[in-house]
């Protein structure tokens, strides 16, 4: 679980980020999900962007990957969130 103030940090660090991956109409399927969870094992900060056209919220599609992948969910704003895990085998990422 990350701190108030190292969610905070984070947050600032995925101002920059541009989504790499978008949840459409077909949802968060199981080849996505592995998709992410190796983008996170490479970058740890990953923003994802939900389309108009997806049956399920942005903060509802963060939740659910979240809780899939073990990650953490940063933030949610509109149709974008951003997921944070720590990386296994190479860290960038150094929260205090």
């Amino acid at each position: 679980m990350i701190t108030g103030k190292q969610r905070s940090r984070l947050r600032g660090m995925a101002n920059a980020l541009e989504p790499i991956f978008q949840i459409g109409k077909g949802g968060i399927g199981e080849n996505l999900a592995e998709q992410v969870s190796l983008a996170l094992e490479a970058r740890e900060l990953v923003k994802i962007s939900v389309l108009d056209t997806a049956d399920i919220s942005a903060r509802e599609a963060g939740d659910i990957l979240a809780k899939r992948l073990g990650a953490e969910v940063v933030q949610s704003i509109g149709r974008k969130f951003v997921l944070y895990r720590k990386s296994k085998e190479n860290q960038r990422i150094v929260l205090d």
